[in-house]
């Protein structure tokens, strides 16, 4: 099975089945098809099927014409799980949250794979790319594919493969991105080398499941950990009067052993948030408490609060109040020139500043109006970034630094600034660093 699943994709007559097509998900299937493979992509997301098939993206750095091209190439997708059987490789593209304790949450992958379990068939591929903790691909995928008969490694395969996406960044393709891989057995493994060896340039084999599983979570944990060394740093340089940007620039022409982070008003997105997470908790099993990973994500979520103790100081020396204040908020996504409100810091900033009494309204390019999945259901919408609409406001709040805003416009028209940023250098009077 294992030779006539690896001509099947040599030959490009796979089919090619991806599972979630979120953020993840529906750049791998265009991936895919744009290397001659037929995709079927499944989402529970009836709406997103819709949009789909009239060729239309909900995903900011997608256009349409990359979701016409695939379709053309032969790309469909569905709401029916049943049509798993039709597919040579399953790749799961699923959110791995955390619970109301702060602990892994698993349902999505482990539903999903409950749903597509009565459809799967001898000579697939099963790969996941979801972030999780080291052991999730042998103790819970494994034993549910063994339950449905299968042998792995013989009559079936599996693999975990994780996700290196990352949105609004022109300086690479995701066929460029170097794609970790592992295999539950030596066959396994080979399928799934050669199923992402034909969409990326390079795959780089590792020895099991839970070493790419480990290798993920290091990877964002190294962000995690020096954005909050970034961040611990701001609040000690402003308290010393320091401009933190100048500090990370100066030490940033050391030409080895420095890589500048930056700090912000917290940290957001699926996997800065709420990865780290799944390394503590799993480390409890082994009785290792993991001191180091818990104080950045404790320093990173202090930030809001930092970020609104700046501004209130700021409103006062402009005999102003939180409470009735009018502040505008520039930029609810996470992360700058992308539509993705995942765990984003400038969601809590508003909702806070709500609580506190004030009037908060946002300015949004890339997020016209309030998400209505998140779980603060708001109704808002973004409101256009022009002299007018600087005027009816005491503050304003740069969250998120997209391209598109006119900072000059900015610095000449608002009353008083608050940077999470560091996009104002000028040191005017009316701009605060936070």
């Amino acid at each position: 099975m294992l030779d006539r699943f690896l001509a099947r994709i040599e030959g490009r007559q796979a089919v090619v089945g991806i599972v979630g097509l979120g953020y993840v998900g529906l750049p791998l299937a265009l991936r895919f098809a744009e290397e001659g493979f037929r995709v079927v992509g499944f989402d529970r997301d009836q709406a997103k099927i819709a949009r789909l098939a009239a060729g239309q993206s909900y995903i900011g750095h997608i256009g349409a014409g990359q979701i016409a091209a695939a379709q053309q190439a032969g790309m469909t997708a569905t709401a029916d799980m049943a049509r798993a059987a039709e597919v040579d490789a399953l790749v799961l593209c699923l959110p791995t949250p955390l619970d109301r304790h702060r602990e892994p949450d698993l349902s999505f992958v482990l539903d999903t794979l409950d749903a597509l379990l009565p459809h799967l068939r001898a000579g697939q591929l099963l790969s996941l790319e979801s972030t999780t903790y080291p052991g999730t691909t042998d103790e819970a995928l494994a034993p549910r594919i063994a339950a449905r008969g299968f042998t792995l490694g013989t009559d079936f395969f599996l693999a975990y493969s994780p996700e290196r996406e990352d949105p609004a960044n022109d300086s690479i393709t995701m066929a460029a991105i170097p794609k970790l891989c592992a295999g539950q057995t030596a066959a396994c493994q080979r399928a799934a080398l050669a199923l992402y060896g034909s969409a990326f340039e390079q795959v780089v084999p590792v020895s099991s499941t839970r070493t790419a599983e480990m290798a993920k979570l290091l990877e964002n944990i190294h962000r995690s950990v020096n954005i909050g060394l970034a961040n611990e740093m701001k609040v000690v340089a402003d308290r010393m009067g320091i401009d933190i940007y100048e500090v990370i620039r100066a030490a940033a022409t050391k030409p080895f052993g420095f890589v500048p982070y930056y700090p912000g008003p917290g940290v957001g997105g699926h996997c800065i948030p709420v990865d780290p997470f799944y390394l503590t908790w799993k480390a409890r099993e082994y009785g290792v408490h993991t001191r180091f990973i818990e104080l950045a994500g404790e320093v990173n979520g202090a930030m809001p609060d930092y970020v609104i103790g700046k501004l209130v100081q700021a409103l006062n020396r402009h005999r102003r109040s939180v409470a009735g204040s009018r502040i505008l908020l520039l930029g609810l996504a996470y992360k700058r020139n992308v539509d993705d409100v995942r765990e984003s810091p400038s969601v809590e900033l508003l909702v806070k500043l709500q609580e506190l009494g004030a009037q908060v309204d946002y300015s949004d390019p890339h997020v016209p109006s309030f998400p209505a999945k998140r779980s603060h259901r708001l109704d808002l919408a973004s409101r256009p970034l022009d002299a007018a609409t600087l005027a009816e406001y005491d503050c304003v709040l740069l969250a998120t630094d997209h391209d598109a805003f006119d900072y000059e416009l900015i610095r000449q028209r608002a009353r008083l600034i608050v940077d999470t940023r560091g996009r104002f250098r000028d040191g005017a009077d009316h701009i605060v660093r936070a």
